[in-house]
């Protein structure tokens, strides 16, 4: 027994100094991650995780977007004239100041909204409402007058947010006429216009390709909108606006940019401090849902934009109950402890289809270690930007 840990999988916040624009990330990182290692007498293992989030990194790159830059970009891009912005989330947070720039780059907006919840589950109107409507939010199209006839005003149930009268109001704030329809099919914006901003996330793909084919002249994501600098700004090459955050009332900070090195710089410093081999990666929102709430966390366009490459691939796990239930239901006490070990030791990397390792989804590493630290380090005054995960890749033979 004396060898053996008796502890699995551990997750700890770990305090940092607040990150500015052009600091060293990779120092501050590996020095915060060894000062807690030595202030609460713990010690690094080979395969510990460290984990970054995603603000302090963008911030540390100084990756800010103004409202201004943003109009400048949706100008050129989709021509300052009419422009139809669909399927956008409900958020403050995360869409709000993009809105006032896009609307900014415009001379009328015709915001297209899904319903009866944003593609994250925000929920503009219950199901049960719908129902009793007898709506069909599949074929159904809805103006804006007809949208209140039905259901009246409908506050955010966390925010208090009216989100269809604070989003027409933003642009109209911000000098542009506002058309607001409800309608879940893509190609019904192209009965208002032939330039479209798709403010998806995840199903951005599909939508541009069916507004392509259904013949839209141009056809943005958010993605395709600050892929690259305007006028000196911050950018992001690959997501654009995707993961962006409200920094101020007029900016954004946007999802950090190319961060492989980093992950990489950090897992060298701590191999030179400690002779351990950890992996490293940046993270941002979690994915899970929210019961009550319906939410689902991931408004980020991916959970890591940056890991090292012991992070890639999914789990390949047993699940111990169905072993001791099934195989080994005669055995008990060390000689079952034995046989489960065996089968762990044995098992090989690739189980799909294994009936012992039903019930262990495969999700991707990062998405799974990512939600973790998500969770850990809270969205709020924690104060703890990097988690360290500890004994993730453990098994019951370690």
């Amino acid at each position: 027994m004396s060898n053996e840990r008796l502890v699995g999988t551990v997750s700890r916040g770990i305090r940092c100094p607040i990150f500015r624009e052009g600091d060293d990330m990779a120092a501050l990182v590996t020095e915060s991650v060894l000062k807690a290692a030595e202030s609460e007498g713990f010690s690094l293992r080979d395969r510990d995780v460290i984990s970054i989030t995603e603000s302090v990194v963008a911030r540390a790159q100084g990756n800010y977007a103004t409202v201004d830059d943003i109009a400048a970009d949706v100008k050129a891009k989709l021509g300052g004239g009419t422009i139809g912005v669909i399927f956008p989330i409900l958020s403050r947070n995360r869409f709000a100041i993009c809105l006032k720039g896009i609307a900014k780059g415009a001379k009328k907006i015709v915001l297209m909204l899904s319903y009866p919840s944003d593609e994250v589950g925000n929920s503009l109107i219950s199901l049960d409402k719908v129902d009793e409507a007898g709506v069909n939010p599949y074929s159904d199209v809805l103006t804006l007058e007809k949208y209140r006839e039905l259901f009246g005003e409908n506050k955010h149930e966390f925010t208090g947010v009216d989100y269809v009268e604070y989003y027409g109001s933003l642009i109209k704030e911000m000098g542009a006429e506002v058309e607001i329809i409800f309608a879940n099919q893509a190609k019904t914006i192209l009965n208002y216009t032939d330039c479209v901003l798709t403010c998806d996330i995840h199903t951005r793909a599909r939508t541009k390709r069916i507004l392509k084919a259904a013949g839209a002249k141009v056809v943005c994501g958010l993605d395709d909108i600050l892929n690259a600098p305007v006028n000196g700004s911050g950018c992001n090459e690959k997501y654009g606006l995707l993961g962006s955050n409200k920094s101020t009332e007029d900016k954004i900070k946007l999802f950090p940019r190319e961060c492989k090195a980093l992950v990489l710089d950090i897992q060298e410093r701590i191999l030179k401090a400690t002779g351990k081999h950890v992996e490293v990666m940046v993270y941002g929102d979690g994915a899970f849902k929210d019961p009550q709430g319906k939410i689902w966390e991931l408004a980020d366009p991916v959970v890591s934009p940056a890991f090292t490459d012991g992070l890639i691939g999914t789990p390949s796990e047993l699940k111990l109950k169905y072993l001791a239930d099934n195989d080994y239901k005669d055995l008990s006490g060390e000689a079952l402890k034995a046989a489960i070990s065996e089968s762990i030791k044995s098992k090989g990397t690739d189980l799909v289809g294994n009936m012992a390792s039903q019930g262990t989804t495969p999700r991707q590493l990062t998405d799974l270690i990512g939600s973790l630290c998500d969770l850990t380090s809270g969205s709020g005054d924690k104060g703890t930007p990097v988690v360290l995960v500890q004994g993730y890749f453990d098994n019951y033979t370690n």
